[in-house]
Formats: C-alpha cells, structure tokens, sequence
C-alpha cells in the first residue's frame, strides 16, 4: 500500500491547484481524479488572469497537471470509492507511519487500490459517497451536496479537507483555484511544517540583510532566474504552438458519448 502525506481527491482546478501547494511544501502528495473536471466543458476559458485572449480550457487543465507533476505530486487516473480510518482496519494490514486514513481507488487497469495518507483534501464534485464512513458534515442542497467547513477548508473531521465548489464557493475557475491554494496552506499549517512562503526572491533579498531565508522561500541568482525564465518562456510556447487537440465536450446528456465529445464536423 503506497503511502502519503496528501491524498487529494479530484483533479480539477481546486484540487490540482491544491497539490502544487502541499508538494511544494514538501509534503508526498497524491492526486486521485476520475478525468471528469467540469471545466472541460467549456468551450474557452476567458476570465482566469494572466491570458489576455483566454485560453483552451482543455490545455489549461493539462497545464494546471503538469504543474502539480513538476511540483512532485502523483496522479492517479482512478475514482475513490471509499475513505476510512486506519483505526478501523482491525485485523488487517495496515500502513505504518503518520498515516490515519486509507482510501479505495477503482481504476481501469487493475483491481481495486488502496491508498494511505495523513491528510485527504476532498475536492470532487459532486459525488461524497466515498465520505460516508468518516461522518463527514454534508449538506444536501436539492439535486447537490456540500460539505461543511470551518471557513478555511477543515471538516469537522481532523485531517479531512474540503475545497472548491464541494465547499460551496462559487463556481468560477479563479475561485476555484484561489480556495484551492488557501485550502492547501491551511494543511501545510496544521501539519507543523514551518511558516510557508512559497516564494522564489532575487539572491541577497533575505541573507544580504542578515536574515535567513524564510521556510519556503529560494534566493536565486540573476544566472539561475534568467535560465528560468527562458524555461518558462519555451514550455508556454510549446504548450501554445498548436490547438489543442481534444474535442470540444458538452453536457453528456446532449451526445452520445460518455464524457460529451462532440464531434469535429
């Protein structure tokens, strides 16, 4: 049974926004996503900062996910179909280490896996059936289900996370990312990794005022911030040079086919 610190369940903008934060951190993280991000759906993505014109919501995604694997977070194409206490396992192996939970993951190309981690951030949408076994606060809402936090992504179960639009914050991709990101420093905090800054300065910032450099936080020299920033600069015109290929999705009902493809024609 592999274990983490982090087990993130869904990919979509909360959650693999989520992820680049708590690996960052330093944190061993996991994300578990069933390919299902809503934000496919949308035909361009035209009010998230930082692209002027928008940008294909399809190569966004795809480069929220780079992002969180260059950051050193796993993923995992899988659903989670169950999240339960280590305490509970009684008479079974169990993982070792900080561990309190594990998870149940279906996937296509195996049998069922399982997962240990210390933290689970639940950032699906919106189905929290997994979460039963952990009697975890949900909110039924008509047709929808929301759980309850304490305003900065705790459950009411210690360890357990809750971020984007499963909290009930409101469905927009910046919002979405933005709760993301508060919900993964909220972690980092409670899991006594010293304060986070996450923050890349120009060297001397910090030491050349006799003061260390701060958790978190890299001084770089101008060398090292110029190779970076032409890095930068040929992976976004890699990501940029063509369209993307994925088609266009709409809301299943409205095709036939699973995830909504519409076709090319």
């Amino acid at each position: 049974m592999d274990s983490y610190d982090v087990l993130v369940v869904g990919g979509g903008v909360a959650g693999s926004t989520a992820s680049v934060f708590t690996a960052r951190a330093g944190l061993g993280t996991v994300v578990v996503d069933d390919g299902e991000s809503i934000l496919r759906r949308n035909a361009h993505l035209e009010n998230f900062p930082g692209f002027p014109a928008g940008v294909n919501s399809n190569l966004f995604t795809d480069m929220l996910e780079a992002q969180s694997t260059r950051n050193g977070a796993d993923h995992l194409d899988g659903r989670v179909t169950e999240v339960r206490r280590v305490e509970d396992e009684a008479g079974e192996e169990t993982p070792g280490g900080d561990a309190r939970f594990v998870a149940t993951v279906a996937t296509d190309e195996s049998d069922d896996t399982e997962l240990a981690a210390r933290f689970v951030v639940v950032a699906s949408w919106a189905d929290v059936d997994y979460l039963d076994g952990l009697d975890v606060d949900v909110r039924d809402a008509g047709s929808k289900r929301y759980v309850d936090d304490d305003g900065l992504g705790r459950t009411n179960v210690d360890g357990v996370y809750v971020g984007g639009r499963l909290a009930e914050r409101y469905h927009q991709a910046i919002v979405a990312a933005g709760h993301g990101a508060e919900v993964a420093i909220t972690l980092i905090h409670d899991s006594e990794t010293p304060y986070y800054h996450d923050w890349v300065a120009p060297e001397g910032y910090f030491t050349d005022r006799g003061r260390e450099v701060p958790p978190g936080c890299e001084e770089i020299s101008e060398t090292e911030r110029q190779a970076r920033e032409r890095e930068s600069i040929a992976a976004m015109q890699e990501y940029f040079a063509e369209p993307h290929p994925e088609p266009q999705r709409t809301h299943p009902s409205l095709v036939d086919d699973e995830l909504g493809r519409l076709s090319d024609e």
